[in-house]
């Protein structure tokens, strides 16, 4: 299994559990849908698995690690198989396309320059925007930097992708196009869980749904 969730809850200080008791796994090579009303807990859920937080009881497990014993210092090189795509792009309008998508590659300083830079063409190809490299992001249309948002993430060639409402404020038409790049991804092995309330698209995708209400885990079915 990529992630097991075994009794997980997490409680924010002076609120109610934004989740509680939550039960699942999703296996290597799997696309899962997380689904609910706004709150019902799904960017804590996620936030959980890459890291961002930690959980307030319970055992989550990526990879087969225990997070709650992973040190500080160990996260970033977990998080090198995690790809994370944000609902508002987070790009930097300062840089270009290029070192934006970089920016994985150069934060690990892993890699030659020649090599980094095979890689982040690659990325760029695989989302259709190779030839936007040199441009910077506030000239690129809201479609386009989601798909930029999209090949940062997957730079790293992560065999997880996490995805928060990446469709979120996108038109039908390219919502479509984007969750056809995360299928294309989840076709050559990647496990993918994306969060969204868009239920027509959902439907329209015939895969595992998880269903959050008020934090808790209360549906988990694939669709047909």
């Amino acid at each position: 299994m990529i992630i097991e969730f075994d009794h997980v809850s997490k409680r924010y200080e002076g609120s109610r559990d934004a989740l509680h008791d939550i039960n699942f796994t999703l296996g290597r090579g799997e696309m899962a849908f997380l689904t609910g009303h706004s709150g019902a807990g799904k960017s804590s859920l996620l936030r959980l698995i890459a890291l961002i937080e930690r959980p307030s009881s319970g055992r989550l497990s990526v990879y087969g690690k225990d997070l709650s014993k992973v040190k500080p210092r160990q996260v970033p090189f977990l998080r090198r198989n995690v790809g994370i795509v944000f609902q508002d792009h987070c790009l930097l309008d300062d840089r270009t396309v290029f070192d934006n998508v970089a920016l994985p590659l150069i934060v690990s300083g892993q890699l030659e320059y020649a090599e980094m830079a095979r890689r982040v063409r690659a990325a760029l190809d695989k989302v259709g925007l190779l030839d936007k490299e040199k441009m910077n992001p506030q000239h690129l249309s809201g479609g386009e930097k989601q798909r930029v948002g999209i090949a940062r993430a997957v730079v790293n060639r992560p065999s997880l992708l996490l995805a928060d409402e990446p469709t979120g404020n996108l038109d039908p038409q390219l919502s479509e196009e984007i969750m056809t790049l995360f299928q294309q991804f989840n076709q050559v092995g990647v496990s993918v869980m994306i969060a969204s309330h868009d239920m027509a698209l959902i439907s329209r995708m015939r895969k595992r749904v998880l269903t959050l209400k008020d934090g808790r885990l209360i549906d988990d079915r694939v669709l047909v």
